[in-house]
């Protein structure tokens, strides 16, 4: 089993077929062939089922994959640590929508400026798409307001947070701080796209008190979250942090539902087959003496 291997494989589950992978790294379709056999024959375990001239990934090549990512990442890393010490590292954060406009900036400013050498690579989506990205090895760990499902990422909390539901002056709510279910359910929603940790907060605590309620307002971002509310098209569902400004003007105001449970976690998340070096202990630990 060598790197190249490896390379091979994650190249093949990538693109799912071994005539795209051999074009992708300009190499035969046997050698291609060779190095998936050599593998399997190396675990003794089939990586791929071969169906109707379509290859499906099988369960032992899922963990397989889960671990072949990493080891080329760190094979990289060790290289370009060995052959050219001096040159810059750098550092992949990843970080859902919520957390990247409230609290990533300053932690990467805060962070970067005790690490001049070091190059700070952040993304920015909905926490599905970050879950996605830390299973595809594409960055390094990542700050998330949502639910992370997949068992191959560890999940730890740092921070509470608190979604808001919001109005502006033009709603009929507005002023009014305690506000019964039933009431509130007569309203349009202004809410994240499906994928978004704040989305999915909201829906299962809405399925918690069996109520159905109704959109008028999608969108993948807080400023359109808060003109939809601001501007009277719906109560916007938004972490609290990002309309403090707003509430403390009176542009918007936060709604007070009995019973309605909207409290969650921020969680750094990373793959559980992840090496964390000492750069990445010392920015966990930056986050973890967050107020």
């Amino acid at each position: 089993m060598t790197i190249r291997n490896l390379e091979i494989f994650v190249k093949v589950a990538d693109l799912g077929s071994m005539t795209a992978a051999s074009e992708a790294l300009y190499i035969s379709q046997p050698t291609v062939s060779q190095a998936i056999a050599e593998l399997e024959g190396h675990y003794g375990t089939k990586l791929f089922d071969r169906l109707a001239k379509k290859l499906y990934i099988t369960e032992s090549g899922k963990q397989l994959l889960g671990y072949a990512r990493h080891i080329i990442a760190l094979h990289g890393e060790m290289e370009l640590a060995m052959k050219d010490p001096e040159k810059s590292g750098m550092l992949k954060v990843g970080a859902s929508l919520t957390i990247g406009a409230e609290l990533l900036p300053r932690l990467v400013s805060g962070f970067h400026a005790g690490h001049k050498e070091l190059k700070i690579h952040a993304v920015i989506r909905n926490t599905a798409d970050i879950e996605s990205l830390i299973l595809r090895n594409e960055v390094d760990f990542a700050l998330v307001e949502g639910v992370v499902h997949s068992q191959s990422i560890i999940s730890e909390e740092f921070m509470d947070d608190e979604l808001a539901l919001v109005c502006g002056r033009s709603h009929p709510l507005y002023g009014k701080q305690r506000v019964a279910l039933e009431e509130l359910l007569r309203c349009d929603f202004a809410v994240r796209e499906q994928g978004s940790g704040t989305r999915e907060l909201f829906e299962s605590a809405m399925v918690s008190r069996n109520a159905a309620w109704n959109i008028s307002w999608e969108c993948s971002g807080s400023d359109g979250i808060k003109s939809a509310a601001a501007g009277g098209i719906g109560i916007g569902v938004i972490s609290r942090r990002l309309v403090e400004k707003e509430l403390a003007a009176g542009d918007l105001c936060a709604l007070k539902v009995p019973g309605l449970d909207l409290r969650r976690k921020f969680s750094i998340a990373y793959h559980k087959n992840k090496y964390i070096n000492d750069t990445m202990k010392e920015f966990f630990g930056l986050v973890a003496n967050l107020d």
